[in-house]
């Protein structure tokens, strides 16, 4: 009693204060009382509504997460030896990064793409390129996401072609496709086409996906990038589900009931290094989608109601010097999304921050995810931190942060006025302007940048593209224009034309496209002819 009585007389010890990366106020310790009358620990188990502690009753020890490696670069033959290659050392899943180009819908013989073809992704231009991508790997017994956007129809036509081709039911497909066009606006811009085309052909997709593609994830709403822009915990949360909202909304609108497709719809958030802080997101995050899908969208069915999500360690907190200070960022990041009970992980690779993952820095990465899975023991049991005071109290916290903006953007119209606003911009930038400078100010400690450097560090062995890989980019896709049937490329293309003009779903007249070999840029030339493209004006 002596000792209880000696802790209670510590309160004002707590302006002594840590903060966590967002500026969370955190206590010396937590007790029940943190929690408040109103807020007590969640008593639902793991698998039951509001999932805050798991969307499985099982959680891993039925079946643990995909090991997604995120890959792409230099021509499809590299990448495909890539892929080979992670999956003999024990890959679960597949992750495609398309080059700029591809992003953007250019091809590769196009001025604009001169110096990008496949330095930071694969180039793909045409089906025949998605095909060489997955030469000897099944694409019916394979699971595989493809981070695209703008052209994100246009290239699971291609996929779905593809598989096709190899004799797969495309009903039967697994995977994801990002889809996410409203984050382009916020964090990434590589958008094409103005927001209300964009979500057509967001819809679109998530449609066809619903009648045609069923164990397809026809989205994936991204959070990552707009906390690799700066986003604190709150904000990734909050700006995130506001997105799913405005998805979920534009689909009831287009006429389907929400249980229709709401149980494909995914989304990709980031793990920080503050490991206890994205545990808490995760948990929060699972909740407060719960509860809007269920109290807001009507929803029936269990599985609309439950927060599906991949998380990639976070690429922004590794660091150019000290690279191998990155596998210990990245094992407690991966630790938070594993603790934080995510269904899908890509551990980034300690020398991302100077260039391309070499194959020694790959297979780190994805050991560090094995040896999560098999020797650290945090899969045996199903939220291990839950019940934790300190947990239980931050959960809430960034529960109640998310739920403040998601509740200004309503105010606001929704998240597609927010960001025309620049509201959801300026919110980030401030934040990362913050950020910034408390670790110019060396408030904010990064080892090895502003705290416990060296000097004269050698240069580890990096992976470089070279101008040959876009030499023969273009000339294979010269060859393949040469080639085809041209004439039944312009009829194709001027069905490509016609459907946008209409307001039919597109995604038919895009699989008769990429089946003719019409390019990625010949598509989003044909769409940009009815479209347009988008420029930003100034919002900040």
């Amino acid at each position: 009693m002596v000792e209880k009585k000696a802790n209670r007389e510590l309160p004002e010890r707590k302006k002594e204060f840590k903060t966590t990366v967002d500026g969370t106020v955190v206590n010396r310790v937590y007790t029940a009382d943190d929690l408040g009358k109103d807020r007590q620990v969640d008593v639902a188990l793991p698998g039951e509504y509001p999932y805050t502690r798991h969307i499985m009753p099982g959680g891993y020890r039925t079946r643990l997460w995909t090991m997604r490696q995120y890959a792409g670069f230099a021509t499809v033959e590299e990448t495909n030896n890539r892929y080979k290659y992670l999956y003999a050392q024990g890959q679960t899943g597949f992750s495609v990064a398309f080059h700029l180009p591809t992003q953007e819908g250019y091809d590769s013989d196009h001025p604009l793409s001169a110096g990008e073809v496949g330095r930071c992704g694969v180039a793909v231009d045409s089906l025949e390129d998605m095909e060489k991508l997955w030469e000897g790997i099944p694409l019916a017994e394979v699971s595989t996401s493809m981070t695209i956007n703008a052209t994100a129809p246009i290239l699971l036509a291609m996929y779905a072609a593809a598989a096709q081709k190899q004799g797969a039911d495309i009903s039967c497909l697994r995977g994801t496709v990002q889809n996410d066009i409203l984050k382009e606006y916020i964090a990434r811009n590589t958008y094409i086409f103005g927001p209300a085309p964009s979500m057509r052909l967001v819809t679109d997709l998530c449609v066809y996906c619903a009648q045609d593609m069923p164990q397809w994830n026809s989205i994936s709403i991204s959070g990552y990038h707009m906390r690799e822009a700066g986003a604190t915990a709150a904000q990734e949360a909050g700006f995130t589900v506001a997105n799913g909202i405005a998805y979920v909304q534009a689909m009831i609108d287009r006429g389907m009931s929400v249980d229709s497709f709401a149980p494909r719809f995914s989304f990709f958030f980031a793990a920080y290094t503050n490991l206890l802080e994205e545990v808490a997101k995760f948990r929060a995050l699972r909740r407060i989608w719960a509860k809007i899908m269920k109290e807001r969208f009507g929803a029936k069915d269990p599985k609309s109601m439950m927060l599906r999500y991949h998380v990639q360690t976070d690429g922004f907190t590794l660091t150019g010097q000290q690279p191998l200070n990155n596998i210990v960022r990245v094992t407690l990041q991966a630790l938070a999304a594993v603790m934080g009970g995510c269904q899908s992980l890509h551990t980034n690779s300690f020398d991302e921050a100077l260039a391309l993952p070499s194959e020694e820095a790959v297979q780190v990465a994805l050991r560090t995810q094995q040896i999560i899975a098999h020797e650290s023991g945090v899969a045996d049991t199903v939220d291990p931190l839950g019940g934790s005071y300190y947990i239980e109290w931050l959960t809430d916290r960034i529960e109640d942060g998310a739920m403040r903006y998601i509740n200004e953007i309503d105010k606001m119209g929704g998240a597609l006025k927010a960001i025309e606003k620049g509201y959801i911009q300026r919110e980030i930038a401030a934040s990362a302007y913050n950020y910034q400078r408390e670790v110019d100010a060396g408030e904010q400690l990064i080892v090895g940048v502003n705290r416990f450097t060296t000097g004269g560090e050698p240069a580890p062995e990096l992976l470089e593209v070279g101008p040959e890989v876009e030499q023969r980019q273009v000339a294979r896709l010269s060859r393949l224009k040469r080639e085809r049937d041209n004439q039944k490329v312009g009829e194709v293309l001027d069905r490509v034309y016609v459907a946008a003009r209409g307001d039919g779903n597109i995604m038919p007249a895009l699989i008769d496209a990429v089946k003719a070999y019409a390019t990625v840029g010949e598509i989003s030339d044909a769409l940009r002819g009815v479209f347009g493209e988008y420029r930003e004006t100034g919002i900040l």
